[in-house]
This record gives structure tokens, C-alpha cells and sequence, in this order.
């Protein structure tokens, strides 16, 4: 009795359940697998639709009185790289037209033109269908309608691109042999690293500079939320005029001042020479300053999570540590720190990701230019500049393929209990 009353529990939590599970598959798992078949066909943009014929209609004769001649041709156009297996053509006939001289592929029927083609055409084939009628007193009583007034209806069939082209290895070959994917790769590893822990030191400093009580905390607390709130446009667009090197104020001020010379392009040039003891160093500038955005912008998320934990540490440690003598710096190392370890570490974890998959941030600020271009520009690139959407998959697969891999050494080498 017990155990079929725990079968039935089961089956009714299974049931329950399943409309979440297909949610998610649909949501979630089906993109996925959409993603990993196409990065191994080769399938251009255009291929997400199956090919579909071109239709022209021309009028290569009008009759002028009752009894002439109305020729009409349908030039009619494979356009694609792939066949189409059966087409059919079919056009309104004006009244009054008599049929003289059809193809084998075109037939009057009530009152309107069919053509149709049976074995389709093959890439890029031309098939030209001319028909000839003769006009009687009842085609000029309607008016001589001109046949281009009414436009072919076009049906057809052709096999699924994605579906149908071979499995292949020829888009990863061209994406891991592009002597841009290795920098490629490198800008991205050091703007998702630099990115995601200056977003976390701010947070940090941010949170430890707001946790105390003092008159006004509440609207700093806010008010270091607007990079984090703000609309990404909003405050891309802010940085690239403040930057500008001819319109933005940070030029004006620095040159005002009398700190350089000329202006400075901050999001247009690729290094800038840095003067560091007595050594010229060539420091990525454009590079930098995305980084800089990426930390400004990200460090609230980072910030709301520390302070949640800093006001959770119980001030009696706090008290112990100053009677055993600590200061403000031992106090952080001794207490602070190991107390938020936990959460800098699901920190860095997510921020890695979100940082190592970002793409409208630096594509509004540079475009990928000048040295920012990192692995989901590329996938962008690939997809939609050059409409090759199979190596667009296959970058794609390759970054969800790095993140893995990190993913997996995190969760090897992470704090036991820490994550």
C-alpha cells in the first residue's frame, strides 16, 4: 500500500513538473542544440529559408485590336546555391485572351495562368516561360487590362539548408586558422580578467566605505547604484562623448591644464606610449578604457552583494580584533576578509561569465576596434557582417567551449564550502 502511494506521488510530481521541464527545454536546451548543429553545416545567412524561385513577368507584345497577338514571358530564377525540387507560377488571366501557344509547362485554368514545373530547377537556373494569346472584342470591352497589373502568386519546394547540407569541420578549421582568432582570444581573457576584478575591488571598496552608519548613507547607497541601473546606450554614449578626443571634456580638461599636448583618441587607438621610470611602455589604450567602463559599470553588482555580507559579520569580532590590538588594515585582513571570501568568489564566477559573453559594451564603445575586439564581436561578425552564420556558430560553440573549461578548473580548484 505504501509503496504504491509513493509511485503515485511520483507520477503526479512528474506530471506537475513537466510543463517547467518543457519550458526550459524550449527556452534553453533547443537554442543550444540549434547552435551546435548549425556551427557544423556550411549555412550561410540567407539559408534559414529554403530557397524560394524569382519570378519576372515581361510583356513582349500588346495587342492594339481584336485578333492580334498578347505574348507574355516568366523568366523565372533559382538565385540560391541550392536546388528546388517543384515550383508552380500562377497569374490572374484578363478576359478575353484566347489561348495560342502555351508551354508544356503552363495550362489556362478558370480564368487564371499555371505553370508549373515538376522537376524544380537547380541552382542558379533560368527557366523562361513564353505564352502567346490572342486577344478578342472582350479583352478591349474590359478595358485592354495590362497583365502586369496583377502579380504571380509563386509556390514552391525546396529542402531545408539546415537540414539538408552535410556535416562538417570546415567552420571551426576556418575560425581556429583566422590569424586574428589567437589576439583575438588574448584581449578576450584580459578584458573579462581585468574587467571582472576591478568591477569586484570597487564593490569592495565601495561597500566598506558605505557599510558604516553616517548621516546621508541611504542616498549614497542609491546614488552608486546609476552606473549599474542606467541604460547601457545611455552610458556608453556618455563615455564616448566625454572621451571624444576633439568635443569630450576629459581632453578639454587635459589639455587645459596642461597635461598633454594634444588630444588624446581614448577609444580609437590601439596603444599609447606611457613614460614609467625612465621606460617608455606601450600601454592598450583603447583596450583600457573599456576595461575602465566594465568596472565602472558592473562594480554596483558587486557592491549590493558585499554590503549585504559586511552587515551580516557580527560586530563582536570586530571588537575582539581592536582588543587584541589591530588596526584598521588587520582588522580587514583578519575579519573582513575571510568573511566575504565566500561571496568574492561566487563573484568572480558569475562576473566571468556575464563578462567573457558581453558584447554591447564594447561594441558601442569602439566597435571591436583598435585593438577591443574580443570573441562575441567576432561571433557578431561572422553571423551578420559577413552573413556566414555556420563559422558564426562555430565561434560561438568555441566560447561556450572556453567557458566550460573554466568552469570546470573553478569548480576544481575553488575554496571547498566557498562555492
Amino acid at each position: 500500500m505504501q509503496r504504491g502511494l509513493k509511485a503515485r506521488e511520483a507520477r503526479l510530481a512528474f506530471w506537475m513538473l513537466l510543463p517547467t521541464f518543457s519550458i526550459v527545454i524550449a527556452i534553453v536546451i533547443l537554442p543550444v542544440i540549434a547552435n551546435f548543429w548549425i556551427a557544423f553545416k556550411p549555412i550561410q545567412l540567407g539559408d534559414l529559408r529554403p530557397p524560394r524561385p524569382a519570378v519576372r513577368e515581361s510583356v513582349r507584345s500588346r495587342p492594339q485590336a481584336p485578333g492580334e497577338a498578347l505574348v507574355v514571358r516568366y523568366r523565372v530564377q533559382n538565385r540560391t546555391d541550392n536546388p528546388i525540387t517543384w515550383a508552380r507560377i500562377v497569374d490572374a488571366l484578363p478576359p478575353g485572351l484566347t489561348p495560342a501557344e502555351l508551354p508544356q509547362a503552363c495550362r489556362v485554368q478558370t480564368a487564371k495562368i499555371v505553370c508549373e514545373l515538376p522537376q524544380g530547377l537547380e541552382p542558379k537556373q533560368t527557366v523562361n516561360l513564353t505564352l502567346r494569346f490572342t486577344a478578342g472584342p472582350a479583352y478591349f470591352e474590359a478595358g485592354a487590362p495590362y497583365p502586369r497589373d496583377t502579380r504571380p502568386v509563386v509556390e514552391s519546394k525546396a529542402p531545408n539548408p539546415i537540414l539538408a547540407r552535410p556535416f562538417t569541420l570546415d567552420n571551426f578549421r576556418a575560425v581556429l586558422t583566422d590569424p586574428d582568432f589567437w589576439p583575438m582570444l588574448k584581449v578576450t581573457l584580459a578584458y573579462t580578467i581585468f574587467g571582472t576584478v576591478l568591477s569586484i575591488l570597487l564593490g569592495l571598496f565601495a561597500a566598506q566605505l558605505l557599510s558604516p552608519p553616517f548621516a546621508g548613507r541611504q542616498v549614497l547607497r542609491g546614488l552608486f547604484l546609476f552606473p549599474y541601473v542606467a541604460p547601457v546606450i545611455a552610458v556608453a554614449f556618455t563615455w564616448v562623448f566625454l572621451l571624444d578626443p576633439f568635443a569630450g571634456t576629459i581632453n578639454a580638461l587635459l589639455l587645459k591644464y596642461g597635461f598633454v599636448h594634444d588630444p588624446i583618441p581614448f577609444l580609437s587607438q590601439r596603444y599609447w606610449p606611457v613614460q614609467f621610470f625612465g621606460l617608455t611602455v606601450q600601454l592598450p589604450l583603447a583596450l583600457t578604457m573599456v576595461i575602465l567602463f566594465e568596472g565602472w559599470r558592473y562594480f554596483p553588482f558587486a557592491f549590493l552583494f558585499i554590503l549585504a555580507r559586511l552587515q551580516a559579520i557580527p560586530s563582536e569580532l570586530y571588537e575582539a580584533a581592536r582588543v587584541d590590538g589591530a588596526g584598521i588594515w588587520a582588522s580587514f585582513r583578519f575579519v573582513t576578509l575571510p568573511q566575504v571570501v565566500g561571496i568574492l568568489a561566487t563573484l568572480f564566477l558569475l562576473r566571468f561569465i556575464w563578462t567573457f559573453n558581453k558584447f554591447d559594451d564594447i561594441f558601442l564603445l569602439t566597435g571591436g576596434a583598435a585593438g577591443t575586439e574580443t570573441i562575441t564581436i567576432k561571433v557578431y561578425d561572422f553571423a551578420f557582417a559577413r552573413a556566414n552564420l555556420g563559422q558564426g556558430a562555430a565561434q560561438a560553440v568555441i566560447l561556450f567551449a572556453i567557458l566550460a573549461l573554466f568552469l570546470v578548473v573553478y569548480f576544481r580548484y575553488a575554496p571547498k564550502g566557498e562555492v
